[in-house]
């Protein structure tokens, strides 16, 4: 499981650090692609293929499948750490996310999630004021 809120900066070659705790549970190669709210997910091999296995589950015939699986599986790219344990985010991608300099990096259970810090400061300003009410409804008995 993927936890916790890091802080780095992309560089200009779109290298960006891991944080440490991620990199053991990521692997030698893992997924990057298009996220949803305008961030990056990053999946560990196992992971993704759980979840390319159910996407390949559902019928090609309907519109809003063919459109989700363009927009998440078009934009996925295979990555490897460097030796200073950076990731090379592609241009489309970074451009996707608005990645210019400050990074947030979060676990968020499965998936490590990456996004640009004023992006990640709306989400909370947004939505801190809903999050129990958000509770409430997803944890209703």
């Amino acid at each position: 499981m993927f936890m916790g809120e890091y802080h780095h900066n992309i560089d200009e070659k779109g290298r960006l650090i891991m944080p440490s705790k991620f990199r053991d549970a990521l692997g030698d190669s893992f997924i990057v692609t298009r996220g949803m709210d305008s961030c990056l997910f990053v999946y560990p091999k196992e992971s993704w293929d759980n979840l390319t296995n159910e996407l390949n589950q559902l019928s090609f015939t309907k519109k809003d499948v063919r459109a989700f699986q363009r927009f998440f599986l078009s934009g996925a790219t295979m990555c490897e750490f460097d030796k200073q344990g950076r990731i090379n985010i592609t241009t489309p991608l970074a451009s996707y996310a608005s990645l210019s300099k400050e990074c947030v990096i979060i676990g968020v259970n499965d998936r490590i999630e990456i996004w640009a810090k004023e992006k990640f400061d709306s989400f909370l300003d947004e939505n801190i004021e809903n999050i129990s009410d958000i509770a409430e409804r997803l944890f209703e008995v």
